[in-house]
């Protein structure tokens, strides 16, 4: 049987949203389904009475809403994240429909925090904020008219999962992936050695560090895999530094 614990860990990010109607109606959808944890990524307004009005109901969700200035406050701790996307843009993570995502996203909330993530309603997510998740999820539509609203998506999601949890099966994996700011500390560290080594000479890093994230993403780092590939930065950031100095008196004892 699905338990309550699952859900726990399960938190639902809207970033930037215009309207506060529509965060007290996506925290209706959200009581609806079980959901209880609620951040917000600067909203426009908010509190509002207009989300109060929206809630109907659902003002317990509200009040307890964390209200955060960037995605990463609002994904610390988080191993697994599922972003929306309405658009199969051209984009270098994996894209999920929601029947497929979120089996993945139950696995890992049995025992840690997982995200969902939502953009603005006229937007949606940026590409940066698409690479802070593992998986991306389309919800199908009509081509001509893929507009949906928010609330609606966050209802639709929520549905998925308790789909997914009537099948749920416990993982005998014992794996724990790493949190988002591991994850995110590890990039930071991969992105600057790649620089000071000068890899992205004839590379564009923007678009090289989008691929790379899709790689790892993949992977499911573990805390003790990052701590080794970190360690693998490091050692090649010292090599280099060595080899520059060496380099350097070579070229003064030459010159002399």
């Amino acid at each position: 049987m699905y338990k309550q614990n699952h859900l726990d860990h399960v938190r639902v990010v809207l970033s930037h949203t215009s309207h506060p109607g529509n965060i007290g109606a996506a925290a209706r959808a959200m009581k609806t389904m079980g959901l209880r944890h609620l951040y917000l990524i600067n909203p426009r307004h908010f509190p509002d009475p207009q989300a109060d009005t929206m809630a109907a109901g659902a003002d317990d969700v509200l009040r307890a809403a964390v209200v955060c200035s960037s995605i990463d406050e609002a994904l610390q701790g988080v191993v697994f994240t599922v972003a929306m996307t309405a658009r199969l843009r051209d984009i270098s993570i994996e894209v999920k429909t929601p029947r497929e995502a979120m089996p993945l996203l139950l696995q890992q909330a049995a025992t840690q925090p997982v995200a969902l993530l939502f953009g603005t309603e006229m937007s949606g997510l940026t590409n940066e904020e698409m690479g802070r998740a593992q998986v991306l999820a389309n919800i199908p539509s009509d081509p001509d008219f893929s507009s949906l609203n928010l609330a609606a998506a966050v209802q639709v999601m929520g549905y998925e999962l308790s789909v997914a949890a009537q099948s749920y099966l416990p993982s005998t994996q014992e794996s724990r992936p790493a949190a988002h700011e591991q994850v995110e500390g590890f990039f930071a560290h991969l992105e600057k050695t790649l620089f000071e080594i000068g890899f992205f000479t004839t590379q564009k890093p923007a678009r090289l560090m989008q691929r790379l994230r899709r790689l790892y993403a993949r992977a499911r780092l573990e805390p003790e895999e990052i701590n080794i590939l970190r360690g693998i930065l490091s050692v090649t950031t010292e090599y280099n530094a060595r080899l520059k100095t060496r380099y350097q008196q070579e070229s003064r004892d030459t010159s002399k």
